[in-house]
């Protein structure tokens, strides 16, 4: 497998200061900034590998209505069906069918329902590598960065533009650094890790950021407990997890390797993994980071997430005193159902049995997984103790398939989410743990870990240990302008200052399912749940201004065409939902991260703030210059990340299935 090594470009200029996110980006990029690229900067990627799963349907769908017939690149796709696969009606088995004959025309690697879930499966057959950018549309891509790779989720439309044209476009994100520390206690796992890091760190520090784990502490962990902790950064709030290669990285990619060997199958060799060992994929030692945070391992102890939220955690001590009661337990999902994590259960439920009125669901994260577990005697001994065995795949994780919570009762569970109603019933309640404290469970009936010796790990908790670092200013920049591009926006200024604008905020769910909808229509109830005012209040022209993470919330596109439909220029913003801030330009719509202009409108607002005022309408105008990346406003000028040809072109053709179809009829 050809590779540029890393910190040099293509032509073989040296990149200096660079992190990992940038370095890697930097050798996937096909259009974008001719010098070395930093946070903020857009661009063409093309992935190594981009995976689908049962949502491959859908993106077939879009594939379809872009005018594309023949996938660009057959090896860079995978199809692996896991989600729903518990069900057996002949609408979900057709759709199945329809998605197997499309990757035997097209020639894509495909896996069919009881495979293993779509995220295993990429790990542990080859698709990710050092060094790679992988992609899938699914949120827990962020899990192949435990290998060395950018693993980072895609919505069905770049996955759409990928299969046709092997590219999509991306932001780079800015990254924070996770010194770790020490070593984790006995009994301690990486499940653990993660929890805390949710627990500790809940206020949104790195929402839509890439973090880089690094430090003394990571040689200590074991593959599977990076792939739990970069797994479940999602729930955390980063778009990537990324973990250094090492001895244990080399190690487990030989042993792909050599199981990929034994099926006739090579993805990469002996060289390549030689290559990794002696000149392994690193951030640049200048590197500049957002922020630092530093973990001692030493001081995390057993953890458990929630009820119904990841943001809130207590020590298992403290909850054992409680007893709180559970109905049903689950060892299942992309997170915590490997080998490691099996044969931990086992180890506590060996010669015991699950506790009456509990039912435990068991399912491996790949079919090679339970084999592999059931040659070494971990599953029958699962199986002995009282699990019930569900076929390889998401089932009850997503709410699918049998073993869902129902009204009233509790579960403990070893997947990554635990949002109210996602695993069943709403009226349910639902907590996160490790393996070996969801096994214990199921025997006591009470969520509890399990019994140890005298030098028990007890329930302190790691202390905060976060630091803002300055991010130097790179000025404004000179951007050269395609046709059809304005050149500059000037408009009226209208500031939200509230935070989280949710996508229901913008444009409520009476009108999202509705297919009568003129623009006309959409322009008289935007905003409408977030001030019944707004929309007679502004007018065309007008630039929203708005706080950090705006558009969070669900993924309806309408949310951006209903401001497209009232003549909204663009947004501005503190921060932008990662899923809102692409269905943006994938829907030809401009929104610009400028934290710093945000903060000083806020402050020259803040009696209207103090007003409760939920729109605010100065009367001044703000002026965007997209040809030198600076906002004017009130004699005071603030450079944003310069808008280039990948983010023009989108906007130019009025979104990325646009834009993918004229470059198809192009070619």
């Amino acid at each position: 497998m050809d590779q540029t090594s890393l910190g040099q470009t293509a032509a073989g200029q040296t990149i200096a200061g660079q992190t990992i996110v940038e370095k890697i980006a930097q050798l996937h990029m096909t259009e974008g900034p001719s010098r070395p690229l930093r946070t903020g900067d857009f661009l063409s990627i093309r992935p190594h590998r981009c995976m689908t799963h049962d949502n491959t349907s859908a993106v077939m769908n879009k594939f379809k209505g872009i005018g594309a017939r023949k996938v660009k690149n057959p090896q860079q796709l995978t199809f692996a069906l896991d989600h729903d696969i518990q069900n057996r009606e002949e609408a979900n088995l057709k759709k199945y069918r329809a998605i197997e004959a499309f990757a035997k025309d097209q020639q894509v690697d495909f896996y069919p329902a009881g495979s293993g879930i779509g995220h295993q499966i990429m790990v542990e057959r080859g698709y990710v590598v050092p060094g790679s950018f992988v992609v899938a549309s699914d949120s827990h891509s962020n899990m192949y960065g435990a290998l060395g790779a950018i693993g980072t989720p895609i919505v069905r439309t770049d996955a759409a533009a990928v299969w046709a044209t092997g590219e999509f476009w991306w932001q780079i994100p800015r990254s924070i650094q996770v010194v770790l520390e020490g070593k984790l206690p006995h009994g301690v796992t990486g499940k653990d890790v993660i929890i805390t890091l949710c627990g500790l760190y809940n206020h949104d520090e790195c929402l839509n950021a890439a973090v880089e784990f690094a430090g003394p502490g990571v040689a200590s962990l074991s593959m599977d407990a990076r792939l739990s902790i970069s797994n479940m950064t999602t729930e955390w709030g980063p778009l990537v997890g990324w973990f250094p290669v090492d001895a244990v990285t080399v190690q487990y990619l030989r042993g792909v390797h050599q199981r990929l060997q034994a099926l006739g199958i090579e993805r990469f060799t002996e060289n390549d993994i030689a290559a990794w060992e002696k000149n392994p994929p690193r951030p640049d030692t200048d590197a500049v980071y957002a922020a630092r945070i530093t973990l001692d391992l030493a001081q995390v102890t057993p953890h458990i997430s929630g009820p119904d939220t990841v943001q809130a955690m207590q020590s298992l001590a403290e909850i054992e005193q409680r007893k709180v009661e559970i109905q049903k337990a689950y060892l299942i999902s992309c997170v915590n159902s490997r080998l490691e994590d099996l044969a931990a259960a086992a180890a506590v439920l060996k010669d015991r049995k699950i506790a009456p009125g509990v039912k435990f669901y068991l399912s491996a994260a790949s079919k090679w997984v339970q084999e592999e577990a059931e040659k070494r005697g971990a599953w029958q001994t699962l199986i002995d103790a009282g699990a019930q065995p569900l076929p390889s795949g998401c089932g009850p994780c997503i709410g699918l398939g049998v073993g869902l919570l129902e009204a009233g009762e509790v579960g403990i569970s070893a997947t990554n989410r635990n949002f109210k109603g996602r695993m069943g019933s709403r009226d349910a309640q639902c907590y996160l743990a490790s393996p070996e404290v969801v096994a214990a469970s199921a025997v006591a009936g009470y969520i509890r870990g399990p019994q140890r010796d005298s030098n028990d790990v007890g329930d302190r908790a790691p202390q905060r240990r976060y630091t803002e670092l300055a991010a130097p200013s790179g000025g404004a920049e000179k951007v050269e302008i395609l046709a059809g591009f304005p050149q500059r926006v000037e408009g009226r200024l209208v500031f939200m200052p509230q935070d989280n604008v949710n996508t229901d905020a913008i444009y409520g769910k009476d009108c999202t399912y509705r297919d009568d909808m003129t623009p006309e229509m959409m322009a008289k109830v935007v905003m409408e749940n977030y001030d019944p005012q707004f929309a007679a209040r502004t007018s065309a022209g007008d630039v929203i201004v708005s706080q950090f993470n705006f558009g969070t919330g669900s993924s309806r596109e309408q949310a951006v065409t209903c401001l497209k439909a009232k003549g909204i220029p663009l947004v501005i913003a503190a921060s932008f939902s990662q899923t809102y801030l692409r269905n943006a330009f994938n829907n030809g719509f401009l929104c610009i991260e400028v934290p710093e202009f945000v903060a000083r409108v806020r402050e020259q607002l803040a009696n209207q703030i103090a007003a409760k005022q939920k729109t605010i309408i100065p009367g001044d105008k703000i002026d965007i210059d997209f040809t030198s990346s600076t906002i004017s406003w009130r004699e005071e000028k603030f450079a944003f990340p310069a808008l280039g040809s990948v983010p023009q072109s989108l906007v130019i053709a009025g979104g990325v299935e646009n834009l993918v179809s004229r470059r198809l009829a192009v070619t």
